[in-house]
């Protein structure tokens, strides 16, 4: 199941890597920098099964690129891997949506997720990926 894009989208509507903005009217609480990244991701809300893609990520969340985003507060169940590492199965939690809008004017919708329930392990692999991607050359 797939957040209801296309399987044949242009490249101008492909998700691209990037650092998402969040929405007027939302705060900008970020204390972790975020590295762009275009990585599948499978996630699961309730009875849910997603596809999309991670345009960027820290050691505290994701961007998730959709054009039918998930409402604020919606609990999911992550699985990525990124290139080279093994899977990561985590959970997160929709802190922010910035709504897809028909003319083209948003080029970055999504939703910005938030890792939740974390082991120390799972802590200290994420930060790890996200310090040794951020000092790869591009």
């Amino acid at each position: 199941m797939n957040d209801g894009d296309s399987d044949n989208k242009s490249d101008a509507d492909s998700p691209q890597p990037r650092r998402s903005i969040p929405p007027d009217g939302v705060s900008e609480r970020r204390s972790h920098d975020r590295i762009p990244v275009a990585w599948p991701l499978d996630y699961k809300s309730t009875d849910n099964f997603l596809y999309s893609t991670i345009t960027n990520i820290s050691a505290m969340g994701i961007f998730v690129y959709s054009k039918e985003p998930l409402p604020r507060g919606t609990r999911l169940q992550l699985s990525f891997a990124p290139p080279g590492e093994e899977l990561f199965m985590l959970a997160g939690e929709v802190t922010w949506v910035n709504p897809w809008r028909e003319g083209g004017d948003n080029p970055n919708p999504g939703m910005g997720v938030r890792f939740i329930d974390l082991t120390p392990e799972q802590r200290e692999r994420l930060v790890q990926l996200v310090n040794t991607i951020a000092y790869l050359p591009e």
